[in-house]
């Protein structure tokens, strides 16, 4: 496979990523996803080698429902960024680092939510969200019928590298997302779109969850 030293990043490859940031950061800044500066982004550009690989991320502490040109940079496999700026990677960088070289993926769109926060405390103790039977399983592309999917929950930690090994053993081949404990959802996908599929399928899953066994707890 091509080295992305020797086949640099193009302007419109880099333009493109940002544009596809700009346009999913909007949307859900829209839906009240980024409370404070919290969330961040992520468009992997060019070729993907697991050892090498550029990314453009959502700059550190910016407030995501507005839009500058200053909201987004390039950084390389190690979270570092690959051209001279004055930005900050998001403070999770490293998570996303870990996640395309696990998977590969093309972008992981990371959200702080009510529902993924409670869901994530509530099923804690087993360290995986339950879920059976919903039809919104299928956007996260699983077909089978009255499928059953274990959502993983891993640590939170202030300090973020000592997260990183908690995701690189509890990711599971099957989900494109992985839940942190009182803190967000982490979705990925092959490309953009297919991302944010996948993280608005984990929000309505973690909303039904909850309101179920709200219910159920109202029954009993």
């Amino acid at each position: 496979m091509t080295d992305y030293m020797d086949s640099p990043i193009t302007l419109e490859e880099k333009q493109r990523a940002f544009a596809e940031l700009s346009e999913v950061k909007e949307l859900f800044a829209g839906r009240g996803w980024f409370p404070g500066t919290s969330g961040n982004l992520s468009v992997r550009v060019g070729e993907f080698n697991p050892g090498r690989f550029q990314f453009a991320v959502t700059a550190s502490g910016k407030d995501k429902s507005k839009s500058t040109p200053e909201d987004f940079l390039l950084v390389d496999q190690n979270g570092k960024a690959s051209e001279a700026t004055s930005l900050k990677p998001s403070a999770e960088t490293l998570i996303h680092c870990e996640i395309y070289r696990l998977t590969g993926c093309g972008a992981i769109f990371h959200i702080h939510s009510v529902y993924s926060n409670l869901v994530s405390e509530y099923f804690w103790e087993r360290r995986s969200v339950p879920v059976t039977g919903v039809e919104l399983i299928k956007g996260l592309g699983i077909w089978e019928e009255e499928a059953h999917i274990d959502i993983p929950i891993v640590p939170n930690y202030a300090d973020i590298p000592r997260i990183v090994p908690e995701v690189t053993d509890h990711l599971n081949p099957r989900l494109p997302g992985i839940l942190l404990r009182k803190h967000g959802i982490y979705a990925w996908g092959a490309n953009a779109f297919e991302a944010k599929r996948h993280l608005e399928s984990f929000e309505f899953l973690f909303e039904y969850v909850y309101r179920w066994e709200l219910l159920n707890k109202g029954r009993s």
